[in-house]
Order: structure tokens, then C-alpha cells, then sequence
């Protein structure tokens, strides 16, 4: 029966009406019968609850359906999610913009805000600056009432009426308001905001009349407007002046067949308020009819290669007959012989007043918003239907044409798709605050607000994401718009400026747990970056597994926004933050500099990299994710067993010291990300023991200077600590060669040389050697063909020496990773009595092998240090073979 009623419900997603409401109370009497049957009382509370929602649902649907006629749509789904005292604060925060405040919307104002209480005459005044641009001011003649506008007076019956009535099909247009998405938003919108039943205007202007279906004129020229923005639908309060002009030039839409009507200025007014002004720098219509009727906005990319031709001109068709969908297009950055040439005007939006299939051509009707444009030539057609234009320049054109499917997608850059919310009969908002990353966490999602979302079907999902607008971004607007006016600027340049956003849904591990980094493997769908403030992400959901939603930027200017998500389903989702798959979280920032840039571990200097010694105190798994602000270098990050640590010496900074990794075989390392990945990289292990580890961050060449951050995760308590650089706080003696100015080889059949050491007083040190190679140059390799060594500690000489300690254990190794011994404590008696302290240095195999001291270092050549807490002095080198 479970079955049955998840088909009705797959169903009733796909349907409306009454088939909708026939599936909703089928798969509410299944879930009833089959909690009746359930065995365990977890299975009886989930059937019930399900029974519960689609009763809820049928209830919603019948009440549509009662005492309407067909063309009535449902009312759109409110988020019923309560929401925290932190989302309440960011909604309230966002009610500030541009010195304005829009208050989040409670309730339609009544009568009484529209009347004349004040006395007769009295007109309300709102007080707020409206900004012209300088064009605009050339022209400007004052804030005008309507009734000196348009000579109409309230002298006889009936005669306001006319400003909120056409009686004619409108025409909008856009004369030198700068606000070509605007208009051609309001003229896409025109059929769903006529004198219906179901206009939405009914919900969106104040006065409104409910008798005639249509905005009633304000007593005290008050009105009063529902906008969506900044996550909320929210109070837009204008008074009915306009911006008059001393030409026959217009600062405001008009209707060229109704040239009184006035409620589209007012609606164009109240959302320039909250945009900044008549100087309007510019939008895309799907934002703006966003704002305007909270319809949910798409962009498709109509240049994308993975657009779907026939799958797109369907999709839009049936929702758009259907009453379910706005249409509004908008052109790139065309060059100006292309302008000339197609008809078409560059960075400009219009709207799709009808589509229609004829003659085997899949056509649209579209209109240039302008009051005097040219119309698409018809130049470059790919169309099998001749294209024809509608109105040239005769009394009443209006600016339309007809054109291809075919030749919107190769002439328009961005079909802009509004969807009616109410295909969805639920809905759930969160709303966010994000403080931005720096700039070595852009690649990866450790900073990234992320949300578990789970689905009781495989039904769609629809996400939108909602930049919260601020004063800044206006900022960079206008000075875009000032520069591209100059000549200066292109779209790239002010959407590098906005900066982008995505979104991305993954199948993590564990279902529903944060994601570290971006993975193609695990990546299900994801957005293209838009600079728009919203972007659309459509999916079908995985039934019962929660996948998890990432949101990610780049170049976003600002160092905190504020957004909100909206999720769009045929069934209740279940939507938290998601969590981290490991409990305990760590990040640290660290920079490759000159002196530790060391590169990877087939240079010489890779010790020199950034080394860190981690202390798990329990069994635990392990994730890293290594990061970068240079976005093209490549990175690496490697777990190695650290060395011993002995009693005396385990809070001590020796102690420390001696974790830092000196030389590396293939069993030292744990684990390590896969290979050198440009600007970001990862590394895990399923399960490390208890004790101290040594994180090595390298890039693949030396010398590459870059800052990092490094966040590690565990399942226990963990701490983390950087390790000082190889010598660091020691005093570092070279031993130099019997003759400075000429390294000295192994002379002959020489295989050990040795060189005496002394001291004033007890002094710690050890030895260390490397091909001199890499003191000369970071990015030499070890000489092809060099002998194996070892360097050693001792005390006396001949048959009667005693070693002190030995690099390798006493295994002999290529020099080009560098040896050392360990340390040793040393006093000036015990060196005299036992014959002195002598470095040694042997060496099998490979021809003449040099050796020298310093920076002084050639080819083949060995450079010997002594790192001591004390003064040492070294003596030359001499043969040491008869020991």
C-alpha cells in the first residue's frame, strides 16, 4: 500500500487541479490503511504524518478549486519553517538600503492609510531623494501629482478612474529612465497584472479595488507597495509625484495606447526606490520580476553548449501557456557593426510577449521596451520561417517583433525564465549570514555554508539563492555604468567586480555531511557562476538520502553578505546545516616563503617545507585540505611517522625540534593527497593510532612564494603545532674544506674523511650533510651517479673509537635529501680524555665525491654542518681510512 500511495504522490507532482486533488486524498487513504497494518509503532507515526501533510494538501487544493473558474491559479506556498532569533535579526538587518527602510510585510494596510484624515486636500509627501542622472537633470522639471501630469482632475464620476484604467492593450516604454529591465519586466508581466480575478496585482499595490480588479486612486496620494527582496516580502511606501520633464522626452514608462494610465509608473517608482533611483545603473529582468511578484527567476545560458534545444522550447512553452511562466531575454556585449547590422542593442533586456509554433518554425514575440528602436533585421537568420516585424515606426508600433527559436539562442545571451511558485505546493526558507573566506580558502568549501537536504521521494527540487542586496553594490554599478558610457568598461569588468556564486549538490560521505573541496566524482548537479544577486538550481532529489547543498563564491567584493534559500517541493524536505563528518576542526594559516619554498621530495630542500607535528590522543580518522591564494600552484601534503620522543625531553623545545622530518622513505609515509593539484589538495587516512605524526606542505618546484591554509579534522581531541625550521635557534658551524678556495675530493681509493671538533664548555649538536648541489641552486637534483654516505659522532680515533651517533642507524643513503645525526651532549673533559671529537664522513661507491662548507658548494660536492646550543670550532678535513 506504501507503494501505491508514493505512486499517487509522484503523481500529484506531476498534475493540477482536480487530478492533483484526486492523487492527494488517494495517497492519504493508502497511508492511512497501511499505518493501520504497520508493525512498529516508528513505522505508524512516519505513515500517519504523511497521511497528516497530504490532507493539509487536499484541503489547500479544494479551497482553490472552490468558486473559481479554470484561469485562477493556487495561491503560492509559504515557508512554514519558524525561524531562529539569528535568521529574524539578519531579515530586520536587511531592511536598510540606500538610507531607506523596508520593513518586513505583515499585513495589507487598510483603508485609512489612503484616506485624507489630515483634512481635505491634504497629500501625502514622501520625503525620500530620488537620484536623476545628469541627462536626467538636463531635462528635469519637478515632482508632479498625477493630476497635472495627465490634466485629469477629480472634477465628475469617474475621471480619476482613468489613471489606473486602460482601455486598450498596453504598451509600455522606456524613454530616458535607464531601466530597460525594468520595463520590459512590467511588459512581460502585463498579462497577470489586468483587471482578472486572479491579477497579481490584487496583492501587490495598495489601494486596489477587488470589485473592478484594478489599483483604485489614492485619496492622499499614498501608496502603498508588496515587494520580495533582501529574503522577505516587504512594505515599498511612495506618494504618487512623478518625475516631469520640460521636453516631451519622459523621465518615467509610459503607455503609448493609454497615455494617462499611471499605476505602471508607480510600480516602476516604488522599485527604483529600493534600487536607488531613476539613474538606475541596471539589473536583469529576472531579478526584477523577483522583486516585483516573487515569481522564481531562471537564467538559462542561451550560449552554453549544454542547452537542450527541443527540451528548453517545451519546457517554456507549456508553462507559458499555461499562465505559469514569464519570459524575458537580455543580448551580451554585441559589437556596434553587429547592433547596426541585427537590429539588436548590446547589454539590453527584452520582453516575450507570445510564443507560437508555425509552419514548423518555433517562434517568439519579442519587444524592445525603448519608445523609438530598431527592430531585429532579420540579418544572419537561421530561420526556416522569414522573420516579420510588427510595427515600423507607424502611429502605435510598439517596438515587437517575431523571431526564431533558432536566432534567439544564437543572438541572445540569457533567456531569463520567472517561474509561478505555486507549481510547488511547499516551501522552506533559511536565511544566512557569510562572513567570506580569505582568499586561500576561494578553492575549497571550508568556509562554505552547506545544508543537508533529504527528500521522502525522487521528485524535483528547486533551490534559489538570494544575494541580499547592499549600498556598496550600487557603488560599483554606477561606476561601471559611468565607465562603459566612456568607453572604459565591459560587462566582464563590473561582474568581476559584483563577483559570482554557485550552487552545487553532492552525494557526500556520510549522506548529508559537509563537503571539504570541490569533487567532480561526487558533484551530482551544480549552476553556472552568475553575477546575478540569484542563481536557480533544479535537481531531482534521491529519495531518503540527504545529499548535501553547497553554496560557493568567487570575487565577491564585500567581507560579509547576507542571503537567503528557498527550497521549492511536491513533498516536505527535511533541510538542516549540514555537519562535519569529523567532530574536531581545526585551521591554520602558514605562508611558503624563500627560506622554506622547498618544493617536492625529488629536491634537495623538501625538509625545508612547512612541517607541523600532530598529537592525536586517541585512535582516529584523519582529513586534511591544503590551500592556496595562488590559484595555479600546485600543492601537496604528506602524514610521516614522526621521530621518537624520550622521556627527558617530551615538553622540551629540543623536543620539537626533533620532530621535524629530515629524510623520507616509503614507509614513513601514512598517507598523502594523490598527486600535486593546482591551488587546492586533500589527504585522508581511515584510522590513525594515538600518539604525534608530522604534516609536511610542500609545492612541486622550490621557490614558489605563497601564503596557505591548512584545515585538519579528527574524530577526537587533537592539537596541532608548528614545527621551527631545520637548525632553527642553533648556531650552525661549516666545516670547512683543507683548501677553501678548491673542494677537495675523496682522494684516490678514499672512502672516509674526517675532521675534529671542539668545544669550551657542555654543548648539544649533531651533524648534518647534503650535496652541496642544493646550496647553490634550490632547484638543482642530486648528481646522477653520486655515492651512498653517512656522517657520524665520535670520540677518539683507531680501534679504540666510540661512535655517538650515526645518520640512518648507520645505513648509507644519498646525500641529495640530506643526513644527520642525532643529537648528542658533549663536554670539553670527556672529549680530551678519550681522544677528541671528530665528525666523519664516509662514502661507498660513485667516483670522486667533493666536499665543501658554506654556500661554496660545487657539483658533486658534500656541504657538513655542525648545529650546536653552543660555540663549536671545526678543524680541516683529513684521511681517515686507517681507523
Amino acid at each position: 500500500m506504501e507503494a501505491q500511495a508514493l505512486e499517487h504522490e509522484r503523481r500529484l507532482a506531476q498534475t493540477q487541479g482536480e487530478d492533483a486533488l484526486r492523487h492527494a486524498i488517494a495517497a492519504a487513504e493508502l497511508y492511512m490503511q497501511a499505518a493501520g497494518k504497520a508493525k512498529t509503532a516508528e513505522d505508524r507515526k512516519r505513515l500517519r504524518k504523511k497521511c497528516v501533510e497530504l490532507i493539509g494538501l487536499g484541503e489547500r487544493l479544494k479551497a482553490t478549486a472552490k468558486g473559481t473558474d479554470a484561469a485562477s491559479r493556487p495561491p503560492a506556498p509559504k515557508s512554514t519553517r519558524p525561524l531562529t532569533t539569528a535568521e529574524k535579526t539578519i531579515l530586520l538587518k536587511a531592511s536598510r538600503l540606500h538610507g531607506h527602510v523596508f520593513p518586513p510585510w505583515e499585513s495589507a494596510p487598510g483603508s485609512e492609510s489612503f484616506s485624507t484624515a489630515g483634512g481635505p486636500g491634504e497629500q501625502y509627501v514622501d520625503s525620500s531623494p530620488f537620484s536623476l542622472s545628469e541627462e536626467q537633470q538636463s531635462i528635469f522639471a519637478g515632482w508632479r501629482r498625477p493630476s497635472e501630469l495627465t490634466g485629469v482632475k477629480d472634477g465628475g464620476p469617474g475621471t480619476m478612474d482613468q489613471l489606473m484604467t486602460a482601455q486598450a492593450d498596453m504598451d509600455l516604454a522606456q524613454d530616458l529612465a535607464t531601466d530597460c529591465s525594468v520595463v520590459a519586466s512590467l511588459c512581460a508581466a502585463a498579462r497577470h497584472l489586468g483587471p482578472t480575478k486572479d491579477s497579481l496585482l490584487g496583492s501587490l499595490m495598495y489601494p486596489f479595488d477587488r470589485t473592478t480588479n484594478r489599483p483604485e486612486v489614492s485619496k492622499n496620494g499614498k501608496y502603498i507597495f508588496r515587494m520580495y527582496f533582501n529574503g522577505s516580502w516587504r512594505h515599498v511606501v511612495i506618494d504618487d509625484r512623478l518625475p516631469a520633464s520640460h521636453t516631451d522626452r519622459t523621465l518615467y514608462v509610459v503607455d503609448r495606447r493609454n497615455p494617462r494610465l499611471i499605476w505602471p509608473a508607480l510600480v516602476e517608482k516604488a522599485y527604483l526606490k529600493i534600487r536607488g533611483g531613476y539613474d538606475f545603473p541596471g539589473s536583469n529582468s529576472g531579478t526584477d520580476l523577483l522583486a516585483l511578484t516573487g515569481w522564481i527567476p531562471e537564467q538559462i545560458f542561451l550560449q552554453s553548449d549544454e542547452i537542450e534545444l527541443d527540451e528548453t522550447w517545451n519546457r517554456i512553452k507549456k508553462a507559458y501557456d499555461e499562465g505559469n511562466a514569464m519570459l524575458t531575454l537580455g543580448t551580451g556585449n554585441i559589437l556596434p557593426e553587429e547592433e547596426k547590422a541585427s537590429g539588436l542593442v548590446r547589454e539590453h533586456d527584452y520582453a516575450v510577449i507570445s510564443l507560437k509554433k508555425e509552419d514548423g518554425s518555433r517562434l517568439l514575440l519579442i519587444k524592445n521596451p525603448w519608445v523609438d528602436s530598431l527592430v531585429w533585421t532579420g540579418v544572419g537568420s537561421s530561420a526556416t520561417l522569414k522573420a516579420h516585424t510588427v510595427g515600423s515606426g507607424s502611429e502605435g508600433a510598439s517596438n515587437q517583433f517575431w523571431m526564431a527559436f533558432e536566432d534567439v539562442l544564437q543572438h541572445f545571451e540569457s533567456l531569463y525564465v520567472n517561474w509561478n511558485p505555486a507549481l510547488f505546493p511547499y516551501r522552506q526558507d533559511h536565511h544566512f549570514k557569510w562572513d567570506m573566506p580569505d582568499k586561500t580558502e576561494e578553492l575549497v568549501f571550508t568556509r562554505n555554508p552547506q545544508y543537508s537536504v533529504l527528500s521522502p521521494s525522487g521528485n524535483p527540487v528547486w533551490v534559489l539563492l538570494s544575494r541580499h542586496w547592499q549600498d556598496g553594490e550600487l557603488d560599483i554599478l554606477r561606476q561601471r555604468k559611468a565607465e562603459r558610457e566612456g568607453g572604459q568598461a565591459s560587462l566582464a569588468t563590473v561582474s568581476k567586480q559584483l563577483g559570482f556564486m554557485a550552487l552545487a549538490i553532492y552525494a557526500s560521505s556520510p549522506p548529508g555531511t559537509r563537503v571539504p573541496l570541490p569533487d567532480t566524482s561526487r558533484r551530482l548537479h551544480q549552476t553556472p557562476f552568475v553575477d546575478s544577486p540569484n542563481t536557480l538550481l533544479r535537481y531531482n532529489s534521491t529519495a531518503g538520502t540527504p545529499q548535501t547543498l553547497v553554496i560557493t563564491q568567487t570575487e565577491l567584493p564585500f567581507p560579509t553578505y547576507s542571503f537567503t534559500l528557498s527550497f521549492f517541493s511536491y513533498q516536505p524536505l527535511t533541510i538542516a546545516p549540514a555537519a562535519h563528518p569529523l567532530s574536531h576542526n581545526t585551521s591554520l594559516t602558514g605562508a611558503w616563503t624563500r627560506r622554506t619554498a622547498g618544493g617536492s621530495a625529488s629536491h634537495p630542500s623538501y625538509f625545508t617545507n612547512p612541517q607541523y607535528l600532530l598529537a592525536l590522543s586517541a585512535p582516529s580518522p584523519l582529513s586534511l585540505v591544503l590551500s592556496t591564494d595562488a590559484r595555479d600552484l600546485p600543492l601537496h601534503v604528506a602524514v610521516l611517522f614522526s621521530p621518537s620522543l624520550t622521556a627527558s625531553t617530551t615538553t622540551s623545545t629540543a623536543n620539537i625540534t626533533n620532530q621535524r622530518i629530515t629524510s623520507l622513505s616509503g614507509r614513513d609515509i601514512l598517507c598523502a593527497s594523490s598527486e600535486y593539484h593546482r591551488g587546492c589538495t586533500s589527504a585522508s587516512h581511515p584510522l590513525l593510532g594515538a600518539g604525534s605524526y608530522t604534516l609536511i606542505l610542500s609545492t612541486f618546484e622550490p621557490g614558489h612564494l605563497a601564503r596557505y591554509t591548512l584545515t585538519l579534522s579528527t574524530s577526537t581531541s587533537h592539537s596541532i603545532t608548528p614545527l621551527p625550521s631545520d637548525g632553527a635557534g642553533r648556531l650552525r658551524t661549516p666545516v670547512p674544506p683543507t683548501n677553501p678556495a678548491t673542494p677537495v675530493n675523496f682522494p684516490g681509493g678514499t672512502s672516509r674523511l674526517r675532521a675534529q671538533l671542539s668545544v669550551a664548555r657542555l654543548t648539544r649538536l649533531n651533524a648534518v650533510t647534503r650535496t652541496a648541489a642544493d646550496a647553490t641552486t634550490t632547484t638543482s637534483r642530486a648528481p646522477s651517479g653520486a655515492a651512498a654516505m653517512r656522517v657520524s659522532l665520535e670520540l677518539g680515533t683507531g680501534a679504540h673509537r666510540t661512535v655517538l651517533a650515526m645518520s640512518r642507524d648507520g645505513e648509507f643513503a644519498d646525500a641529495a635529501m640530506g643526513l644527520r645525526t642525532g643529537e648528542v651532549d658533549v663536554e670539553p673533559e670527556v672529549v680530551r680524555a678519550r681522544g677528541g671529537l671528530w665528525i666523519v664522513l664516509e662514502r661507498i661507491g660513485g667516483g670522486g665525491v667533493g666536499y665543501t662548507s658554506g654556500g661554496g658548494g660545487v657539483a658533486g660536492g658534500v656541504q657538513v654542518e655542525v648545529l650546536s646550543d653552543g660555540e663549536v670550532q671545526a678543524g680541516g678535513w683529513e684521511n681517515g681510512d686507517e681507523d
